[in-house]
């Protein structure tokens, strides 16, 4: 669904090992979709005083120290909901209804918080448009 591009931004030639990394993915015949939205990770940057993206779209990270992979994770849990046609959606649900076991078989749940007051729980869940449009016709409320 995703091509993530991880570069070693210190590496002498990083230019020529990025080209050299498209042509591969260019030969190997690859959707153009997927070409397109390849995800550009420029690693190591806190080895390089004052770093700067040397693409525009790049993400700058440091694994080491955990810059910049709050952006990145975001960045790839958006383009894959956009690659798999789904959404991320917050749900309530009668907990004395069949909504909340439909959801876990039918979409990815993610989290579940329990209003115990009024038997309701809000449910967070990744699903795709047509399961959505099928829970919203089996429970319309």
């Amino acid at each position: 669904d995703l091509i993530v591009h991880v570069r070693d931004i210190t590496h002498p030639e990083t230019i020529l090992q990025k080209a050299t990394v498209l042509s591969v993915l260019k030969n190997l015949n690859l959707p153009s979709h997927l070409l397109d939205s390849m995800v550009e990770v420029q690693n190591k940057v806190d080895l390089i005083e004052r770093y700067k993206p040397t693409e525009e779209s790049a993400l700058a990270v440091s694994a080491l120290h955990g810059h910049g992979l709050e952006e990145l994770k975001e960045e790839i849990e958006k383009k894959i909901l956009t690659a798999t046609g789904k959404k991320i959606l917050t749900v309530n649900v009668n907990l004395e209804g069949p909504q909340l076991s439909w959801l876990y078989k039918e979409a990815t749940v993610q989290e579940v918080e329990v209003m115990p007051e009024d038997g309701t729980a809000r449910v967070k869940v990744i699903i795709g448009n047509s399961a959505f449009g099928r829970y919203k016709n089996l429970f319309p409320n």
